[in-house]
């Protein structure tokens, strides 16, 4: 998907949103990534995670009860892929490498790689011992509850003598003409995807005062550009963060509709973050 859209386009980035290392191997995922940054012109990224499903799990024959180990040992191997050419590498739960060479390798600079937490502090700390940047998944609540997170980073490089990496967060929302109209699109859509997750995993479908209170209080950045810009910008101050990814799409909603939130997204909201910011 994403080498197809990098054959349409010049300037984007081009990433995921997570790649669940822990059920993946390392090797393959810097390969695959590798490739794409080739093809691109420099523009992958990957953000590493643990993800919050749990499925890949069985479906690729690894034991839950190595959840914490699987992450720590690939993280490591793949910090040490992207760093240098021929790699001398010893873990838990694979064969070790010695001296050995992955192709094709990263030309200038190294591969841009985020390692994406949901909450855990372990995964924050984590990420300051693998020098690698940090991209918050924010999908509840108060993003502020989020700064003991990033204070915790801030106190994790101090402590290794080195300056914190950069901070990203990555929140579902959502931008049409008006507040109404934006709550109103999106609700339909969003309902249908978390009601439809939820009966996998046991939670109660989504009641419209939840949504409601999520947009005016929590993570949802739903409603008008100007609304949906100083949302971004209280989260930006909140948490001195240095890149907003927004999760546009949900469920049913339709095609139109996301491209003109993409429309809006780029053309006012993003000006106006960066207007209010300076």
């Amino acid at each position: 998907m994403l080498a197809a859209i990098a054959g349409r386009t010049k300037r984007i980035k081009l990433g995921s949103a997570v790649t669940v290392l822990s059920s993946d191997d390392p090797i393959r995922v810097f390969e695959r990534f590798s490739t794409l940054n080739a093809a691109s012109s420099g523009r992958a990224e990957v953000t590493l995670g643990r993800g919050s499903f749990i499925e890949s799990f069985p479906l690729f024959g690894y034991d839950l009860s190595q959840y914490e180990v699987l992450f720590d040992d690939k993280l490591d191997l793949f910090a040490a892929l992207i760093r240098s050419d021929a790699v001398t590498w010893q873990g838990q739960t694979r064969p070790p490498l010695k001296n050995q060479r992955v192709f094709p390798p990263i030309e200038g600079a190294p591969l841009r790689t985020w390692i994406g937490v949901g909450g855990s502090p372990e995964s924050v700390v984590r990420a300051a011992r693998c020098e690698l940047p940090l991209a918050l998944a924010i999908i509840g609540g108060d993003p502020a509850r989020f700064r003991p997170y990033v204070d915790l980073y801030h106190r994790a490089f101090a402590q290794l003598g080195k300056p914190a990496l950069p901070i990203a967060v990555h929140s579902p929302g959502y931008i049409a003409d008006t507040d109404e109209k934006a709550r109103e699109e999106y609700w339909q859509g969003y309902k249908v995807m978390h009601d439809r997750i939820g009966a996998e995993r046991g939670w109660p479908p989504m009641a419209r005062a939840h949504f409601d209170h999520e947009v005016e209080h929590g993570s949802l950045y739903v409603g008008a550009p100007e609304t949906v810009a100083r949302k971004i910008v209280e989260t930006v101050r909140a948490l001195e963060i240095s890149r907003f990814d927004m999760k546009y799409s949900a469920g049913t909603l339709a095609h139109d509709k996301m491209m003109h939130c993409i429309d809006l997204y780029g053309r006012v909201v993003i000006p106006r973050v960066r207007e209010l910011l300076h």
